[in-house]
This record gives structure tokens, C-alpha cells and sequence, in this order.
């Protein structure tokens, strides 16, 4: 199969844009730090009733709801669900 200049140039372009997508992910990769805590707790049972009376008292408090998200380990969303 014949390709023709145009072709080839076209090629050439995807080719380039691909490897620059390639270095530009490697730099953001090595700049990004792991957000990883180590293992999910999973609340159950009277400690996941007492977690969330935590909560409510807390946030009754006036404690900023993303404060508390980052102290816990939770999302806004569950917090703003209570």
C-alpha cells in the first residue's frame, strides 16, 4: 500500500501530538503526590451511630463542612447527606 505525501505528513502530525501528550502526562505524573491514606474504614453498627452523632454535633458546632471532610476522611457530600 502506497501512501502519499499528504498522507505521510498527516502521520507525521498524529505521531508528534501523541508523543507530545506522552512527556506532557510524564511531567504531571511525577509532580502529583499520592493522595492515598492507606486503607478505608468501614464504620458498622453502633460506632457508625456514634460517628455520625460526631458529625451532627460537629457540624451543629459551626465547624466548616470541608474541615471536617479532610478530618474524618469522608466526602462533603456524606456530610451535607446527614
Amino acid at each position: 500500500m502506497q501512501l502519499s505525501k499528504h498522507d505521510i505528513s498527516k502521520l507525521k502530525k498524529i505521531i508528534a501530538l501523541a508523543e507530545k501528550m506522552i512527556s506532557s502526562s510524564e511531567r504531571k505524573s511525577t509532580k502529583a503526590k499520592p493522595v492515598s491514606k492507606g486503607k478505608r474504614i468501614r464504620r458498622s453498627g453502633r460506632e457508625l451511630v456514634a460517628f455520625r452523632k460526631l458529625l451532627k454535633a460537629e457540624r451543629k458546632a459551626g465547624a466548616s463542612v470541608a474541615a471536617m471532610a479532610k478530618k474524618h476522611g469522608v466526602s462533603t457530600a456524606y456530610i451535607y447527606t446527614l
